[in-house]
C-alpha cells in the first residue's frame, strides 16, 4: 500500500513509518520542519513538510501522492503536558484534532483514499463510574473536569467524523519507550507524587507496540474505535513506584489530594485517583495484535535497561 504517515516524527509516528516500511509500504511522512523531515528519510520513507492547518497544503500533497491509506499522528505535545494548564498545554493539539482533521477528511474524499486511521486517546476520556477497565462500548465522561473539557470535545468530533467517513480512530493508552519521556524523567527526579490513594487506573503501551496496532488497522481494520493499550491497566500506586525502583530513583512522595490540587490542578488530582483503563480486548481479537510487551512492568525493563537507566544490579 502506499501510506501518508502526517506526523511522521511523532513518538508513535517514528516507530509507525519503520514498520510500514520493513512491511513493505511505500510511505509518505510528514513533519512540520525540513530539519525533521531529515529523519523520515533516515527510515526509508518520502518526507513532506506540510502545516496540517493549511488546507490548501494538505489537498495539494493528498491529491500529488494519491494514497491508499492516511495516518493522521499529528498532535503539538513535543513540550509536554502541564496538569494545571492542561487545557493551553492541548490548544494546539485540539485545532489539529479537529480543524486538521476536517483538512485531511475532505482531501482523502477528493483523492479517493480508501482509509483514514487517526489518533485518539484513552483513559482520562471515559466515564468515571462504574468498573475500573472499560471497552470502547462504553460511555466517555459526561461531566469532565473544565480543563479538559474543550480537550475531550476534541476527541469527540475527531472519532466522530472519523468513523463517519468510514475510517478508524485508535484510543492510544499513555506511551512509554519513545525518545522523550516525560514520565521517566518526572519519577527519577521526584516530581511525581503519589496523589491521595493513588488509585488511578492508567493504561499504558509502548510505542512500538501501538505503531504494531496502527500497521494492521491500516491493513485489515474495520471502521470503528479501538482502544490500543496493553494487557494490565493499572494504578497510579503501583505504576510510580515500580517505575522509580526500576531507574534506581527514590521512591515517589505521597501527597493529600488537597495539597496536590494548589500545584497540579483539579485535572491533576483525577488523573492520579479517578481515571479508568481500557480493555484491549477488540484490538487483539479483531486486528489480530499481539503485544511485544503485554505489561508495562515487561516494557518498563525492557525500555529504561535499552537506555541505559536502569540502576546496577
Amino acid at each position: 500500500m502506499r501510506v501518508t504517515v502526517i506526523g511522521a516524527t511523532g513518538a508513535v509516528g517514528l516507530p509507525l513509518v519503520s514498520q510500514l516500511v520493513e512491511r513493505g509500504h511505500e510511505v509518505v511522512g510528514t513533519s512540520r520542519t525540513q530539519r525533521r523531515a531529515e529523519v523520515v528519510l533516515e527510515l526509508g520513507a518520502e518526507p513532506a513538510v506540510l502545516d496540517v492547518l493549511d488546507g490548501d497544503a494538505v489537498r495539494r500533497l493528498v491529491l500529488e501522492t494519491r494514497p491508499d491509506a492516511i495516518v493522521h499522528q499529528a498532535t503539538a505535545l513535543a513540550g509536554g503536558i502541564d496538569f494545571k494548564h492542561f487545557g493551553e498545554s492541548f490548544a494546539q493539539t485540539n485545532r489539529l484534532r479537529t480543524e486538521g482533521t476536517d483538512n485531511l477528511l475532505a482531501a482523502a474524499e477528493e483523492a479517493g483514499v480508501e482509509r483514514v486511521v487517526a489518533q485518539s486517546y484513552t483513559g482520562w476520556p471515559y466515564a468515571r463510574v462504574g468498573g475500573p477497565v472499560k471497552t470502547e462500548e462504553d460511555p466517555l465522561d459526561d461531566d469532565p473536569p473544565d480543563a479538559v473539557r474543550e480537550t475531550l470535545e476534541a476527541i469527540r468530533y475527531l472519532e466522530r467524523v472519523v468513523v463517519a467517513a468510514g475510517g478508524i480512530a485508535l484510543r492510544y493508552g499513555a506511551f512509554y519507550g519513545a525518545p522523550i519521556d516525560p514520565l521517566g524523567d518526572a519519577i527519577r527526579e521526584r516530581k511525581v507524587p503519589i496523589v491521595g490513594d493513588g488509585g488511578g487506573v492508567w493504561s499504558l503501551v509502548h510505542v512500538d507496540d501501538a505503531a504494531a496496532a496502527t500497521v494492521l488497522a491500516v491493513e485489515r481494520g474495520r471502521p470503528g474505535v479501538y482502544n490500543i493499550a496493553d494487557d494490565e491497566p493499572a494504578t497510579v500506586r503501583e505504576i510510580f513506584p515500580a517505575l522509580a525502583e526500576i531507574l534506581g530513583a527514590p521512591p515517589p512522595r505521597k501527597v493529600p489530594a488537597w495539597l496536590a490540587r494548589l500545584f497540579v490542578g483539579e485535572f491533576g488530582v483525577v488523573s492520579m485517583t479517578e481515571l479508568r483503563g481500557a480493555s484491549n480486548a477488540k484490538a487483539k481479537r479483531e486486528l489480530g495484535w499481539e503485544l511485544r510487551y503485554p505489561s508495562w512492568r515487561q516494557g518498563f525493563r525492557a525500555t529504561y535497561r535499552s537506555l541505559g537507566l536502569e540502576r546496577a544490579a
